[in-house]
């Protein structure tokens, strides 16, 4: 209203400036002269006036007809749309400017502006494929889900803009939570651009959440294949996925390709830890013993780790604590600097008790690392040595308070988790768990975890070690 009242205002403002030009002329008198083609000729200032604003106006008229002509041309060499465009160049041009204002106004986020501007695009241009989008985004930056919804569902109906009208849908299910309408529009955006990365982000995390992990192999195969995502962390994440997708199977009692999913899993990544204990186990029930040795000695190389201990002492579960103490030699000599290779061979010759050895093998470790366990060990070969009872009570002590050493921590949020699992249960990050020691303030402490086995080494002194090991101590793995 006011802008057409403008517009009326400069209307007769520009009528009473040429009847004012027009008068001046008229008055001041004199004439101009043009002389062409050896010919003069002599004007009125009005009459030469007019006579210019007539030419410019032929000159227009004449650039107009031209293209007209240009247009028809190309509408008989096959450009269908040639004179359409022609004549709605004018109409494109003020379509194309309220777009960009209402894009200007979406990204200002201005939405009642970016609305009021793709309505006038629309009109104008009479091209849904650009303003629908406008008016999606635009409604949700207003809260109308509704009315944002029903333009992204008219964006399906064109080829063009199908991926987008698809994104968006899927948007708006997640913001509901609406995860499993969510997962098929993740899989049909996913179809038509397999190379999309924020795509293939949704679909791996939608997909993980639910536990589809054969689903998200073939996503994690679509990003190293796009290149985005570097081949070695795909080659890692695809063996996590192949392990949880192992232990899938196996609870479902699908034992064989549970067997070649864990083997898959161990062979993508030979230094993960729960990939290499289950498929040493899996090789110990087939009574292939040899391939699993193989397999925690190469994981233990990697990592030392209480899991992998447990499963080489699987393979022979029947074995006498001297047997086993030799048949860990290969495996201890391999990494002997690692505190977890001097806790173990400490255990192992404390069930053989050979106390002295288990000195020697834990040498200075509770003093330079003290951890519950090595403070248990500790506890544990004074007693097996006939210490006096306030030494073995001292040990046991400063185990209740020590650290629990290394332990599964979400490298992503620092949370602590008992077991490892594919994804962090506090923050959803995927394969982010490492085995390693956490900081004072978040260790979980000690104590009570150590209580059963102080209760036990406290109550009755004559117990002999034997009689102690059956309290199962704070980390005590099953080798002894």
């Amino acid at each position: 209203m006011l802008w057409s009242l403008i517009r009326i205002f400069l209307f007769v403002g520009a009528i009473t400036a040429a009847a004012f030009g027009a008068a001046f002329l008229l008055e001041t008198g004199g004439e101009v002269r043009l002389s062409f083609g050896g010919v003069e000729y002599t004007f009125e200032p009005l009459v030469a006036l007019i006579g210019l604003v007539v030419l410019l106006l032929g000159c227009w008229l004449l650039l107009k007809l031209i293209g007209l002509m240009v247009a028809v041309f190309r509408f008989f060499n096959g450009d269908e749309t040639a004179v359409s465009r022609f004549f709605m160049r004018n109409r494109e041009r003020r379509g194309f400017d309220a777009l960009a204002d209402g894009m200007v106004a979406l990204a200002a986020g201005e939405g009642k502006t970016a609305v009021a501007k793709a309505a006038k695009a629309e009109r104008y241009l009479e091209r849904p494929e650009l303003t629908h989008l406008i008016n999606a985004q635009a409604a949700e930056m207003n809260g109308d889900t509704k009315r944002a919804l029903k333009y992204y569902k008219n964006l399906l109906q064109n080829d063009r803009t199908r991926f987008v009208g698809v994104q968006g849908i899927m948007k708006q299910k997640l913001a509901e939570g609406d995860t499993d309408t969510a997962l098929k529009l993740a899989e049909k955006a996913f179809a038509l651009r397999p190379q999309h990365d924020p795509t293939l982000e949704t679909l791996f995390s939608l997909q993980t959440d639910k536990e589809e992990w054969s689903g998200a192999r073939k996503t994690i195969e679509a990003k190293v294949r796009a290149s985005t995502l570097p081949r070695d962390v795909g080659r890692r994440r695809d063996a996590v996925l192949s392990l949880a997708d192992a232990k899938r199977l196996l609870d479902a009692g699908e034992i064989t390709t549970g067997k070649e999913a864990a083997l898959q899993a161990n062979k993508l990544s030979a230094d993960l830890i729960p990939a290499a204990v289950l498929a040493a186990e899996m090789q110990t029930l087939d009574n292939n013993k040899r391939a699993a040795v193989k397999i925690v000695k190469k994981a233990w190389t990697g990592n030392p780790h209480p899991d992998l201990a447990a499963a080489f002492a699987e393979i022979e579960p029947d074995e006498t604590p001297a047997a086993r103490l030799r048949r860990f030699g290969p495996i201890l000599k391999l990494r002997p600097d690692h505190s977890e290779s001097k806790m173990l061979q400490a255990e192992l010759m404390l069930t053989a008790e050979d106390f002295p050895g288990a000195r020697r093998a834990i040498g200075a470790l509770a003093d330079a690392e003290p951890t519950a366990r090595s403070l248990t060990i500790m506890a544990a070969i004074a007693r097996g040595e006939g210490a006096e009872e306030n030494v073995v009570r001292s040990w046991l002590s400063k185990a209740l308070n020590a650290s629990r050493g290394s332990q599964w921590i979400c490298s992503a949020c620092n949370k602590i988790h008992l077991q490892w699992s594919p994804k962090c249960g506090n923050c959803a990050g995927f394969d982010t768990m490492d085995w390693k020691t956490p900081p004072e303030s978040d260790d979980l402490g000690a104590a009570t975890t150590m209580l059963p086995f102080m209760g036990t080494m406290l109550s009755d002194p004559n117990k002999t070690e034997s009689d102690a090991e059956e309290a199962e101590p704070l980390e005590a793995s099953s080798v002894t």
